[in-house]
């Protein structure tokens, strides 16, 4: 089970991808934009961010930037959400610390299979 911070400026896409990631066992936080993401890790560090690509004023990139001075041990594994299957957007991205990543509209079996190459199995859910 991962700690999961869901990234996103739709609140229905948050939810959506909630929704998800609790039915595969992992717990999840939501942020709105890229402040509260600052915020939200310095409250409390997830083991996953997963983080739109399109955020509004401040970027991925910026988030990506910021997250690199995370202490090296406690930095989450992230993965961008894209709508446009982007090979240069991909590479800039992981160039920035995200190695991952899962096209929007994503469902439970893109979600489980990216968590999964993540290192982050799913847990039976009571």
């Amino acid at each position: 089970m991962a700690d999961c911070l869901i990234v996103d400026d739709s609140e229905a896409m948050r939810d959506v991808a909630g929704r998800l990631l609790t039915g595969l066992g992992h717990s999840v936080r939501q942020a709105a934009g890229p402040d509260a993401t600052l915020d939200a890790c310095e409250e409390g560090m997830p083991e996953v961010l997963l983080l739109d690509w399109d955020l509004p004023a401040m970027g991925a990139l910026d988030v990506l930037r910021a997250a690199a001075d995370f202490p090296v041990d406690k930095r989450p594994v992230i993965i961008l959400c894209a709508t446009e299957n982007d090979a240069r957007q991909f590479a800039l991205a992981r160039a920035a610390g995200a190695p991952y990543h899962v096209l929007k509209p994503f469902d439970r079996e893109s979600l489980r299979d990216v968590m999964r190459r993540a290192g982050f199995e799913e847990r039976a859910v009571a």
